[in-house]
């Protein structure tokens, strides 16, 4: 793998809080890197044109108006790896030399970094045409420029869990790559449940669809909005059975069980919905 740098590419934009600074302008320093495969040709074919990457960031950062450097810099690196295929990595440092604070400093910057992540969806609905709910999540995470659909499992039927008075579920899993962080996704996840018509007034009630992350990448992660792996996923035959048919030799990372394993687990204790 090859890093291609470029420093303090030097970009007249509208960024920032203040009024002033959207209508009046001021200096930004940029500095990427995009790590490419090193072939061993010698040929610009087999990398990536960093005068494109130069006018391609320009263009970019003058096009729209940001309040934060680091939404700036976020949304770059994630249009850098879009724009450039062939970049396995990309990363953004905004440098802003002419702050407004009154302080005296070089500059303030944030840097930002974009990477395919590998993640797991599970997805289930009870409500109207149950397929088509499912299918429609799929497609729009397959439309999102954020995100691309690998595979799908095969659907399956369960029984509600916890609130039993309603219809059986279809319930399924959909492996994913995305270059959002876990609660960007969460955010579209969250978007595309009420687009569907998701409503929350059971708990485990009916739904017209359910997106939940199971995994992503191999992190661990616990607040009160998101926990990564999803704290019920070890004793829930709806997520593990069609998560198995993806990935069964996925380990949990906390406790290094394989899906495969909680899954027979989960059936040797008699918790199929």
């Amino acid at each position: 793998m090859t890093t291609i740098k470029i420093r303090d590419l030097e970009i007249f934009a509208n960024h920032g809080v203040l009024r002033e600074e959207n209508v009046l302008g001021q200096k930004f320093v940029v500095s990427i890197e995009l790590d490419v495969p090193t072939t061993g040709r010698d040929s610009l074919e087999d990398t990536v044109d960093y005068g494109d990457v130069c006018a391609f960031a320009e263009e970019f950062l003058r096009k729209k108006t940001y309040k934060l450097i680091e939404t700036a810099a976020s949304s770059l690196a994630k249009r850098l790896i879009l724009k450039f295929p062939k970049a396995a990595r990309a990363s953004a440092e905004i440098k802003k030399p002419w702050a407004p604070v009154k302080a005296h400093m070089g500059c303030v910057s944030a840097k930002a970094e974009a990477v395919w992540h590998k993640a797991y969806i599970s997805v289930g609905s009870n409500m109207g045409d149950r397929r088509q709910h499912v299918n429609r999540a799929k497609d729009e995470l397959d439309k999102n420029k954020y995100c691309r659909v690998i595979r799908t499992a095969p659907l399956i039927e369960t029984k509600p869990v916890g609130y039993t008075d309603q219809n059986d579920f279809l319930n399924g899993c959909i492996e994913l790559e995305t270059l959002l962080e876990p609660f960007e996704l969460l955010d579209l996840l969250h978007r595309l449940e009420d687009e569907d018509g998701r409503t929350h007034e059971i708990h485990w009630g009916p739904r017209t669809i359910d997106l939940d992350i199971i995994f992503y990448d191999d992190i661990v992660l616990t607040s009160e909005e998101l926990t990564i792996p999803h704290r019920e996923m070890a004793n829930r035959y709806f997520v593990l059975k069609p998560l198995c048919d993806l990935a069964p030799h996925m380990r949990h990372p906390s406790d290094g069980r394989t899906v495969a394993r909680l899954l027979e687990e989960v059936c040797r204790n008699g918790e199929i919905g």
